[in-house]
């Protein structure tokens, strides 16, 4: 299957867009049911997670797409 640049793309940006935020939630989630945490503790936690996975994941999972796309 080949797909043209720009929707690999936007197909790389939802899907790591939505690894982020179930890491994120998947953080929320421990911490509200594991920890004495208060809510802004839980919240700028999730944000971190949120955004370090956005970091670590974004330049991974591009060439990752359009290497397998490319088939």
């Amino acid at each position: 299957m080949n797909i043209g640049p720009e929707r690999v793309g936007w197909l790389s940006a939802i899907i790591y867009s939505s690894i982020s935020v179930a890491a994120a939630g998947v953080f929320l989630a421990v911490t509200t049911f594991s920890g004495d945490y208060t809510w802004v503790a839980r919240g700028g936690g999730a944000a971190w997670v949120f955004l370090l996975s956005m970091i670590i994941l974004m330049p991974t999972v591009t060439p990752w797409l359009k290497k397998r796309l490319a088939r």
